[in-house]
Protein backbone atom coordinates (compact mmCIF):
# COMPACT_ATOMS: atom_id res chain seq x y z
CA UNK A 1 0.00 0.00 0.00
CA UNK A 2 1.32 4.18 -0.44
CA UNK A 3 1.52 6.15 2.06
CA UNK A 4 1.70 9.88 1.57
CA UNK A 5 5.10 11.63 1.98
CA UNK A 6 2.57 14.67 2.56
CA UNK A 7 -0.40 15.60 1.97
CA UNK A 8 -0.89 15.57 -2.00
CA UNK A 9 2.49 13.30 -2.65
CA UNK A 10 2.45 9.95 -3.10
CA UNK A 11 6.09 8.27 -1.71
CA UNK A 12 6.48 4.58 -3.35
CA UNK A 13 7.47 1.90 -0.41
CA UNK A 14 11.05 1.23 -0.87
CA UNK A 15 10.22 -2.85 -0.93
CA UNK A 16 8.62 -2.37 -4.15
CA UNK A 17 12.05 -1.34 -5.76
CA UNK A 18 13.90 -4.20 -4.09
CA UNK A 19 16.08 -6.50 -6.23
CA UNK A 20 15.00 -5.05 -9.51
CA UNK A 21 17.15 -6.33 -12.66
CA UNK A 22 20.50 -5.31 -12.95
CA UNK A 23 20.44 -2.50 -10.35
CA UNK A 24 22.70 -3.11 -7.33
CA UNK A 25 22.63 0.64 -6.75
CA UNK A 26 21.65 1.89 -3.23
CA UNK A 27 19.64 4.92 -3.17
CA UNK A 28 20.77 8.08 -1.34
CA UNK A 29 17.59 10.65 -0.06
CA UNK A 30 17.49 14.25 0.41
CA UNK A 31 14.12 16.79 1.43
CA UNK A 32 13.36 19.19 -0.76
CA UNK A 33 10.09 21.52 0.27
CA UNK A 34 9.06 18.35 2.00
CA UNK A 35 9.42 16.02 -0.70
CA UNK A 36 11.59 13.07 -0.08
CA UNK A 37 14.27 12.74 -3.40
CA UNK A 38 15.94 9.80 -4.09
CA UNK A 39 19.41 9.66 -5.93
CA UNK A 40 22.24 6.68 -6.97
CA UNK A 41 25.52 7.98 -6.09
CA UNK A 42 28.28 5.69 -7.37
CA UNK A 43 32.16 6.01 -7.42
CA UNK A 44 34.64 8.38 -7.05
CA UNK A 45 36.35 10.75 -8.65
CA UNK A 46 34.99 13.77 -10.73
CA UNK A 47 31.28 14.21 -10.46
CA UNK A 48 29.29 13.24 -13.78
CA UNK A 49 25.24 13.87 -13.35
CA UNK A 50 22.92 11.74 -15.06
CA UNK A 51 19.86 13.40 -15.85
CA UNK A 52 16.55 11.15 -16.82
CA UNK A 53 13.37 11.79 -18.93
CA UNK A 54 10.34 10.69 -19.61
CA UNK A 55 8.55 8.37 -18.26
CA UNK A 56 12.24 6.89 -16.84
CA UNK A 57 13.80 7.24 -13.77
CA UNK A 58 17.35 6.20 -12.72
CA UNK A 59 17.59 2.81 -13.43
CA UNK A 60 17.27 3.69 -17.19
CA UNK A 61 21.23 4.93 -16.47
CA UNK A 62 21.88 1.33 -14.93
CA UNK A 63 24.09 0.05 -18.30
CA UNK A 64 25.99 3.11 -18.72
CA UNK A 65 27.25 4.08 -15.03
CA UNK A 66 29.45 1.04 -14.46
CA UNK A 67 31.75 1.74 -17.29
CA UNK A 68 31.65 5.55 -16.27
CA UNK A 69 32.42 4.76 -13.06
CA UNK A 70 35.09 2.07 -13.18
CA UNK A 71 36.95 4.77 -15.34
CA UNK A 72 37.33 6.77 -12.43
CA UNK A 73 34.37 8.81 -12.21
CA UNK A 74 31.87 9.93 -9.40
CA UNK A 75 27.71 9.23 -11.38
CA UNK A 76 25.23 10.41 -9.73
CA UNK A 77 21.80 9.65 -11.63
CA UNK A 78 18.71 11.62 -9.22
CA UNK A 79 15.13 10.58 -10.06
CA UNK A 80 13.20 13.81 -10.72
CA UNK A 81 10.14 14.78 -8.28
CA UNK A 82 7.31 12.47 -9.47
CA UNK A 83 9.64 9.58 -10.93
CA UNK A 84 11.31 6.71 -9.32
CA UNK A 85 11.84 6.49 -5.92
CA UNK A 86 11.29 9.85 -5.67
CA UNK A 87 8.23 11.38 -4.06
CA UNK A 88 5.35 12.10 -6.32
CA UNK A 89 3.08 15.22 -6.16
CA UNK A 90 -0.70 14.11 -7.21
CA UNK A 91 -1.43 17.44 -8.51
CA UNK A 92 -0.19 17.84 -12.15
CA UNK A 93 -0.58 21.56 -12.21
CA UNK A 94 2.44 20.73 -9.78
CA UNK A 95 5.04 20.07 -12.47
CA UNK A 96 6.42 22.81 -14.43
CA UNK A 97 9.68 23.46 -16.27
CA UNK A 98 10.81 26.37 -13.56
CA UNK A 99 9.88 24.10 -10.71
CA UNK A 100 12.06 21.16 -11.94
CA UNK A 101 15.16 22.93 -12.87
CA UNK A 102 15.38 24.69 -9.21
CA UNK A 103 14.85 21.42 -7.46
CA UNK A 104 17.57 19.60 -9.73
CA UNK A 105 19.56 22.84 -8.96
CA UNK A 106 19.21 21.81 -5.35
CA UNK A 107 21.19 18.21 -6.03
CA UNK A 108 24.36 20.69 -7.22
CA UNK A 109 24.41 22.80 -4.08
CA UNK A 110 23.16 19.87 -1.70
CA UNK A 111 26.13 18.16 -2.97
CA UNK A 112 28.50 20.30 -3.47
CA UNK A 113 29.27 19.15 -6.84
CA UNK A 114 32.18 21.33 -8.67
CA UNK A 115 33.70 20.30 -12.22
CA UNK A 116 30.24 18.62 -13.29
CA UNK A 117 29.66 16.69 -16.20
CA UNK A 118 25.85 16.46 -17.03
CA UNK A 119 25.01 13.55 -18.85
CA UNK A 120 21.23 14.51 -20.36
CA UNK A 121 18.75 12.42 -22.18
CA UNK A 122 14.85 13.39 -23.46
CA UNK A 123 13.71 15.82 -20.60
CA UNK A 124 16.60 15.58 -18.58
CA UNK A 125 18.21 18.04 -21.48
CA UNK A 126 15.55 21.06 -21.05
CA UNK A 127 16.57 20.86 -17.00
CA UNK A 128 20.30 19.73 -17.55
CA UNK A 129 21.25 22.41 -20.37
CA UNK A 130 19.09 24.92 -18.15
CA UNK A 131 21.41 24.00 -15.13
CA UNK A 132 24.56 24.58 -17.16
CA UNK A 133 23.70 27.72 -18.41
CA UNK A 134 22.77 29.15 -15.10
CA UNK A 135 24.98 27.72 -12.65
CA UNK A 136 28.48 27.34 -15.03
CA UNK A 137 30.57 27.20 -12.14
CA UNK A 138 29.59 23.91 -11.35
CA UNK A 139 29.50 22.04 -14.61
CA UNK A 140 32.47 22.15 -17.15
CA UNK A 141 31.06 19.61 -19.52
CA UNK A 142 27.69 18.47 -21.27
CA UNK A 143 27.01 15.24 -22.68
CA UNK A 144 23.50 15.15 -25.17
CA UNK A 145 21.55 12.16 -25.78
CA UNK A 146 18.20 12.48 -27.85
CA UNK A 147 16.77 15.62 -26.09
CA UNK A 148 16.29 18.92 -27.13
CA UNK A 149 15.35 22.24 -26.04
CA UNK A 150 11.52 23.64 -26.27
CA UNK A 151 11.04 27.28 -27.32
CA UNK A 152 7.82 26.88 -28.71
CA UNK A 153 9.12 27.03 -32.42
CA UNK A 154 10.51 23.42 -32.34
CA UNK A 155 9.90 20.71 -34.98
CA UNK A 156 7.88 17.78 -33.04
CA UNK A 157 7.62 14.27 -35.07
CA UNK A 158 4.30 12.71 -35.44
CA UNK A 159 5.31 10.13 -33.07
CA UNK A 160 5.25 12.84 -30.55
CA UNK A 161 1.92 14.48 -31.22
CA UNK A 162 0.26 10.54 -31.33
CA UNK A 163 2.09 10.52 -28.03
CA UNK A 164 1.32 13.46 -26.28
CA UNK A 165 -2.48 13.10 -27.61
CA UNK A 166 -2.35 9.50 -25.85
CA UNK A 167 -1.36 10.67 -22.76
CA UNK A 168 -3.37 13.90 -22.70
CA UNK A 169 -6.10 11.30 -22.35
CA UNK A 170 -5.00 8.54 -20.49
CA UNK A 171 -5.25 9.06 -16.82
CA UNK A 172 -3.58 5.34 -15.45
CA UNK A 173 -0.45 5.61 -17.98
CA UNK A 174 0.86 2.57 -19.16
CA UNK A 175 4.82 3.61 -18.42
CA UNK A 176 6.63 -0.08 -19.00
CA UNK A 177 4.51 -0.11 -22.33
CA UNK A 178 5.52 2.96 -23.65
CA UNK A 179 9.37 2.06 -22.43
CA UNK A 180 9.14 -0.87 -24.61
CA UNK A 181 7.66 0.60 -27.50
CA UNK A 182 10.76 3.31 -27.68
CA UNK A 183 13.67 0.73 -27.47
CA UNK A 184 14.70 -0.80 -31.15
CA UNK A 185 14.88 -4.16 -28.81
CA UNK A 186 12.49 -5.93 -26.48
CA UNK A 187 14.01 -5.53 -23.23
CA UNK A 188 12.06 -8.28 -21.82
CA UNK A 189 9.19 -8.23 -19.22
CA UNK A 190 11.64 -8.02 -16.01
CA UNK A 191 12.59 -4.83 -17.06
CA UNK A 192 9.40 -3.32 -18.12
CA UNK A 193 8.34 -4.31 -14.90
CA UNK A 194 10.93 -2.47 -13.49
CA UNK A 195 10.09 0.65 -15.22
CA UNK A 196 6.14 0.21 -14.34
CA UNK A 197 7.15 -0.45 -10.35
CA UNK A 198 7.50 2.85 -8.85
CA UNK A 199 3.84 4.12 -9.93
CA UNK A 200 1.59 1.29 -8.76
CA UNK A 201 -1.81 3.11 -9.25
CA UNK A 202 -2.70 6.17 -11.05
CA UNK A 203 -1.91 8.94 -8.40
CA UNK A 204 1.90 7.99 -8.81
CA UNK A 205 1.65 8.87 -12.67
CA UNK A 206 0.89 12.59 -12.63
CA UNK A 207 4.88 13.61 -13.30
CA UNK A 208 4.50 10.60 -16.10
CA UNK A 209 1.38 12.15 -17.23
CA UNK A 210 2.56 16.37 -16.93
CA UNK A 211 6.02 16.17 -18.69
CA UNK A 212 4.70 15.42 -22.40
CA UNK A 213 2.11 18.70 -21.68
CA UNK A 214 4.27 20.86 -20.27
CA UNK A 215 6.18 20.94 -23.54
CA UNK A 216 5.68 24.74 -25.57
CA UNK A 217 4.07 24.61 -28.67
CA UNK A 218 3.81 27.97 -29.28
CA UNK A 219 6.55 30.87 -28.56
CA UNK A 220 4.45 32.59 -25.63
CA UNK A 221 3.58 29.39 -23.77
CA UNK A 222 4.97 28.83 -20.48
CA UNK A 223 8.73 27.31 -20.31
CA UNK A 224 8.90 28.32 -23.99
CA UNK A 225 11.23 32.13 -23.03
CA UNK A 226 13.33 29.70 -21.14
CA UNK A 227 13.86 27.26 -23.42
CA UNK A 228 14.83 30.13 -26.14
CA UNK A 229 17.45 32.03 -23.45
CA UNK A 230 19.00 28.62 -23.14
CA UNK A 231 19.34 28.08 -26.56
CA UNK A 232 20.49 31.30 -27.52
CA UNK A 233 23.78 30.98 -24.31
CA UNK A 234 24.65 27.37 -25.69
CA UNK A 235 25.01 28.61 -29.32
CA UNK A 236 28.10 30.66 -27.55
CA UNK A 237 28.97 28.11 -25.02
CA UNK A 238 32.34 27.29 -25.53
CA UNK A 239 32.28 23.93 -22.93
CA UNK A 240 33.73 20.10 -24.17
CA UNK A 241 30.42 18.75 -25.47
CA UNK A 242 29.67 15.17 -26.89
CA UNK A 243 26.24 14.37 -29.00
CA UNK A 244 25.28 10.69 -29.08
CA UNK A 245 22.08 10.06 -31.09
CA UNK A 246 20.49 6.83 -31.57
CA UNK A 247 20.10 6.00 -35.67
CA UNK A 248 15.94 5.22 -35.16
CA UNK A 249 14.41 7.27 -32.61
CA UNK A 250 11.18 7.65 -34.04
CA UNK A 251 10.60 10.20 -31.39
CA UNK A 252 13.45 12.61 -31.96
CA UNK A 253 14.89 11.33 -35.57
CA UNK A 254 18.28 11.64 -35.88
CA UNK A 255 18.25 14.77 -38.70
CA UNK A 256 16.33 16.52 -35.36
CA UNK A 257 19.55 15.69 -33.28
CA UNK A 258 21.56 17.28 -36.38
CA UNK A 259 19.15 20.31 -36.30
CA UNK A 260 19.93 20.67 -32.69
CA UNK A 261 23.57 20.35 -32.71
CA UNK A 262 24.09 22.76 -35.56
CA UNK A 263 21.48 24.82 -33.36
CA UNK A 264 23.80 25.22 -30.24
CA UNK A 265 27.25 25.13 -32.79
CA UNK A 266 28.12 21.60 -32.42
CA UNK A 267 29.20 19.22 -35.26
CA UNK A 268 26.71 16.66 -35.91
CA UNK A 269 25.64 13.92 -33.15
CA UNK A 270 27.73 10.68 -33.28
CA UNK A 271 24.94 7.94 -34.54
CA UNK A 272 24.53 4.71 -31.82
CA UNK A 273 23.34 2.12 -34.38
CA UNK A 274 20.82 -0.16 -33.71
CA UNK A 275 18.95 2.21 -30.95
CA UNK A 276 15.93 4.03 -30.53
CA UNK A 277 14.67 6.40 -28.19
CA UNK A 278 16.15 4.64 -25.15
CA UNK A 279 19.22 4.30 -26.21
CA UNK A 280 20.34 3.35 -22.94
CA UNK A 281 18.41 0.10 -22.95
CA UNK A 282 19.50 -0.56 -26.66
CA UNK A 283 23.38 0.09 -26.72
CA UNK A 284 24.00 0.87 -22.75
CA UNK A 285 27.34 -0.50 -21.98
CA UNK A 286 28.64 1.00 -25.52
CA UNK A 287 27.26 4.48 -24.25
CA UNK A 288 28.68 3.91 -20.86
CA UNK A 289 32.09 3.38 -22.69
CA UNK A 290 32.32 6.19 -25.32
CA UNK A 291 31.52 8.57 -22.38
CA UNK A 292 34.32 7.07 -20.03
CA UNK A 293 36.47 7.45 -22.75
CA UNK A 294 35.55 11.29 -23.76
CA UNK A 295 35.70 11.86 -20.15
CA UNK A 296 39.39 10.42 -19.76
CA UNK A 297 40.30 12.32 -22.81
CA UNK A 298 39.39 15.70 -21.48
CA UNK A 299 40.79 15.12 -18.18
CA UNK A 300 44.08 14.25 -19.85
CA UNK A 301 46.98 16.27 -20.37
Amino acid sequence: MLRPAMTDAVRTPDEILDGLPDFPFDPCHRTVDGLRLAHLDDGDGAPVIFLHGEPTWSFLWRKVIPPVRDAGFRCIAPDLPGFGRSDKPTDIDWYSYDRHTDVAATLLDDLDLRGATVVVHDWGGPIGLRLAVERPERIDRLVILDTGLFTGRQRMADAWTAFRDFVARTDDLPVGFLVRGACQHDPGDDVIAAYDAPYPNADAKAGARAFPLMIPLTPDAPGAAAGQRVLDALRDDRRPTLMLWADSDPVLPLATGERFAAAIGQPPPRTIADASHFLQEDQGPLIGGLIADWLTSQSSP
